[in-house]
């Protein structure tokens, strides 16, 4: 009810406020204030809006107050007030006075999203740290210039609280404060989600199934059930609010929405393997056709068609499909759509598209239990095309075409099948050019080497100037190290032999020689008599014996599983000091002696190298695995290795540790062989990838994985110790080995 003009003379009054766009839209704000405020909440909204009106900042501030309080105080309660005006006064007797309309203005957004007083005061408090630790002061005592960020904060607070719990959006901002506080530009670009490094930090804050933490899963998926390989290119939905945009492919890879939550009962990452099992049907049985004489109806219904043709082959080779297909599926209402108000074909087709591979007991539309017969019986034939389908369609759409199919408003409701791409890669058109060709056909087969080839791997780094790490910052990729001559390394083990007789002496010394006896086997070395008596009393008695007659040994004492990781950087090419050989020929020698030593003394062990052309692109490349002897692959492997590029380590370190944190043994080792110091082509300040090298030895440490160094560079001491402690050594000339590798191990196996 609209206040009389005695009371809004009196408001005007007690508001104080004489800006004309406050007086067009006063009547409508008192309005809803009586409607929602209590009486003393109306006194104090009056005074607080005065208060906003006369503190120098135009209309904007007040104005908002007036429209958006009402509103926010029936959500959180009429005593947030108070603490909202105080934050209020705090911004305005900073530098930050620009930045109070826009705080009032996101108000709103954070009482639908946050409707409590103790939420409102975290997101204030918040929000005043945010202020506090990025306006910027010249003598350190009064703060002088704007908060770069702040306005910006205030104006994507309701795009972040879509997104992000209350301490999601915590983690963002104080992750923003400690990297950029000092940097105005750049924090600029992080608060306003334009840096990778904002999306990533808020990706890493949301819930649901992220594609970026799963990605190396369903590109096994694609390559293993597909026979398919392709980029997963992540797209966001947070940031296209106008248009939500669908899954597709085109020659740069395949598009896929960045995070994905559980619906139906299907969880986000079963959607993912949804829409890339649709994607690939596409690519294995569709082929495109020219569209120019299609209209867009006809277009639609045919992608109806081919959509549900694809899908229907992908079941038939993979049924566990039907489940989640099924379950995504919209499943609209037979005559939900009114074609007196709505066209209706969208309608129609998502009916069809459902029954087609999930026909209903029985139809009140005879003309879809027609179509469902007719589409089976072209698949009952084969595997159809997409020409032939086509026919199909068209053939529907001129049977069932309704003359309100033209309205201009689309029914759309349980229309959109979110898992299906958008199917450009369907249509050709003459028009663009003869020579353009518009549809990139995939191959239908992969080479060998792209099938072994794997998506990478996202790895944090740690910055040690703001003490944060930087999520999915370093890009892994791996593979299987080329093969050479086998022979070059027997040549070494020859060349060393006086070296290897001594060293195997010294490690018979350090093998377990307790024998452990393991009883009730049903395979074993040997019987175990006072089973077997026993047995035998129990078959003549005619009892059931036990079968568990034999015993076999084990040794005890010994339970260690090593991973050798090995810099192949471009120093390696160097001549060693006072040598003939380079530092890559003495890597070579020793990782074929320590290898063989730890051959002998029986301990799983797995090697591999690792070099870096920045972050984007650090390559981990496998000479052995845990499973594989010590044999002529892995030697031909060895005798291969190439020096190149630089050494980022710290990644390299945690993604070794990702298989021997996996092996069952009591001890786990990881051995790093290096002639240098950590560094990269996109990294100078040198201590970088130092501190980063240390945490990732702390992370291992935490997982139980004991990092040792072995160094061949003769001044590594003046930064191996800053990484790896006490745990290194350094050896400068392969005479030194046989020395220190039985000390290495006696250490170990104490």
């Amino acid at each position: 009810m609209q206040p009389n003009a005695e009371q809004l003379d009196s408001y005007r009054a007690q508001l104080g406020c004489n800006f004309p766009q406050i007086a067009d839209v006063f009547a409508n704000c008192m309005a809803d204030a009586q409607a929602q405020l209590s009486a003393e909440g109306l006194d104090d909204y009056l005074t607080q809006a005065r208060f906003l009106g006369k503190m120098g900042r135009g209309p904007e501030p007040a104005l908002i107050f007036l429209q958006e309080w009402p509103r926010i105080a029936s959500l959180v309660g009429e005593d947030a007030l108070s603490p909202v005006i105080a934050a209020a006064r705090l911004i305005n007797k900073s530098p930050n006075g620009d930045a109070i309309a826009p705080f009032l203005q996101a108000l709103a957004a954070v009482a639908r999203r946050l409707p409590t007083q103790a939420h409102m005061r975290q997101f204030l408090d918040v929000s005043l740290h945010l202020m506090e630790r990025t306006s910027t002061s010249i003598h350190g005592i009064h703060k002088t210039y704007p908060s770069p960020s702040l306005a910006i904060f205030f104006e994507k607070t309701p795009q972040l609280l879509e997104l992000l719990s209350l301490q999601g959006l915590s983690n963002w901002v104080n992750y923003g404060i400690r990297n950029y506080s000092h940097h105005p530009e750049q924090q600029r670009e992080y608060f306003s989600l334009s840096s990778a490094d904002s999306r990533a930090v808020l990706q890493r804050e949301r819930h649901g199934t992220l594609l970026m933490d799963h990605i190396r899963v369903l590109d096994l998926y694609l390559r293993a059930l597909w026979q398919d390989a392709d980029v997963l290119v992540p797209y966001s939905t947070a940031f296209d609010t106008q248009r939500q945009p669908m899954p597709y492919f085109d020659a740069m890879g395949i598009r896929l929405p960045d995070v994905y939550d559980e619906r139906a009962g299907i969880s986000g990452l079963d959607r993912y393997r949804a829409a890339l099992a649709h994607i690939a049907a596409h690519r294995r049985w569709s082929t495109a056709i020219f569209g120019d004489n299609f209209s867009p109806a006809q277009r639609m219904a045919i992608e109806c068609f081919e959509d549900a043709r694809v899908e229907a082959l992908a079941m038939r080779e993979y049924p566990g499909l039907r489940r989640i297909f099924m379950a995504l599926h919209p499943n609209p209402a037979e005559g939900a759509c009114n074609p007196a108000t709505h066209s209706c074909l969208r309608h129609r087709l998502a009916m069809l598209s459902r029954a087609l591979f999930n026909p209903p007991a029985r139809f009140q539309d005879v003309k879809i239990s027609d179509w469902v017969q007719r589409f089976h019986a072209l698949l009952a034939l084969g595997d159809s095309s997409t020409a032939e389908i086509a026919g199909l369609a068209l053939s529907y759409l001129g049977k069932t075409r309704l003359q309100s199919d033209q309205l201009p408003n689309t029914w759309f409701a349980d229309t959109e099948v979110d898992y299906r791409d958008d199917n450009r890669h369907l249509w050709r058109f003459h028009e663009l050019s003869d020579d353009e060709e518009m549809f990139d056909a995939p191959s239908q087969t992969l080479s060998k080497e792209e099938l072994e080839s794997l998506p990478p791997r996202h790895y944090p780094e740690w910055d040690y100037t703001s003490q944060t790490f930087r999520p999915d910052w370093v890009s892994l990729y791996e593979r299987l190290h080329p093969s050479g001559n086998a022979a070059d390394i027997d040549g070494l083990l020859t060349k060393h032999s006086a070296l290897s007789k001594q060293l195997k002496r010294l490690l018979d010394l350090l093998k377990p020689q307790n024998k452990v006896r393991l009883r009730y086997q049903e395979d074993g070395s040997e019987l175990d008599l006072d089973v077997a008596i026993r047995s035998l009393i129990d078959l003549r008695a005619g009892s059931q014996p036990d079968a568990r007659i034999n015993m076999s040994h084990t040794t005890d004492g010994r339970s260690i599983a090593v991973t050798l990781l090995l810099d192949l950087s471009q120093s390696l090419n160097e001549r060693a000091r006072g040598s003939e050989q380079t530092v890559l020929q003495l890597s070579q020698e020793a990782v074929s002696l320590l290898a063989w030593a730890v051959q002998q003394l029986g301990d799983p062990l797995a090697i591999a190298g690792f070099h870096s052309n920045t972050r984007h692109d650090v390559r981990y490349l496998h000479l052995k695995g845990f499973g594989e002897s010590w044999g002529d692959e892995v030697k031909a492997r060895i005798a291969a290795m190439q020096a190149g590029y630089s050494t980022r380590m710290g990644a390299a370190m945690r993604h070794a540790a990702h298989t021997l944190r996996t092996q069952q043994a009591d001890k786990k080792l990881l051995l790093v062989l290096t002639d240098g110091q950590p560094s990269d082509i996109d990294v100078h300040d040198e201590r970088l990838l130092i501190e980063d090298a240390h945490q990732a030895v702390r992370e291992l440490d935490q997982q139980g994985i004991f990092t040792y160094c072995i160094n061949l560079d003769a001044s590594a001491d003046a930064y191996v110790s800053d990484i790896f402690g006490r745990q290194y050594t350094v050896i400068d000339n392969i005479a030194r080995l046989p020395e220190q590798l039985p000390k290495l191990f006696m250490a170990l196996t104490r």
